[in-house]
């Protein structure tokens, strides 16, 4: 990604998608800041910088992109959109966060590859439980978990936990603990 365009990202996040306050969040830990993932990659240019990024992390190296509902979500979909728009099309997938009660009674929807190379994705590691649990699932089908990314890391033991067992992490933007969020 050209320095532009992270420049462009790190503006867009800065402006729809980082809030201040006191926010609970899914790990139970409190924080002066809350990345609100949704309206970034939600938003049109925010989705197309995101993805744009995330697949040139990918590309040539996973068979499927995927990750936990609901912070990957938007990114999956709109990275195998960019990917086909580059002609190296990288099929999505999405992990339940239960198995799914009716129809198929799928715990992942999408495009999962048997045995396949794929790539992990969220919009926020912070003690990297949802991370770990599309890792999990994934590796419960057979497939082979290459890069793990996030669009921020807050640097509260996920991406460290990630690297001690082995997964090639990475992260777009990076915060420290009064909330300052920079490009890695």
């Amino acid at each position: 990604m050209a320095e532009e365009s992270e420049s462009r990202l790190l503006e867009v996040f800065r402006r729809h998608a980082l809030l201040r306050g006191e926010f609970t969040l899914a790990s139970g830990a409190k924080s002066s800041y809350y990345f609100d993932g949704r309206m970034l990659t939600l938003f049109p240019e925010g989705a197309y910088l995101v993805a744009k990024k995330v697949f040139q992390l990918v590309a040539g190296e996973v068979d499927a992109i995927g990750g936990l509902t609901l912070g990957a979500d938007p990114i999956v979909a709109a990275v195998a959109v960019v990917s086909h728009l580059e002609g190296q099309p990288i099929p999505a997938f999405i992990v339940r966060a239960e198995v799914k009660k009716h129809g198929t009674q799928k715990k992942i929807e999408g495009h999962l590859p048997k045995g396949g190379r794929v790539a992990i994705v969220d919009d926020v590691i912070t003690t990297g439980s949802s991370v770990f649990a599309a890792i999990e699932a994934v590796e419960a089908e057979g497939c082979q978990v290459v890069k793990v990314i996030a669009l921020l890391d807050r640097h509260q033991g996920g991406s460290d936990k990630l690297r001690e067992r082995g997964y090639d992490f990475v992260a777009l933007l990076s915060a420290d603990a009064s909330g300052e969020v920079s490009i890695v």
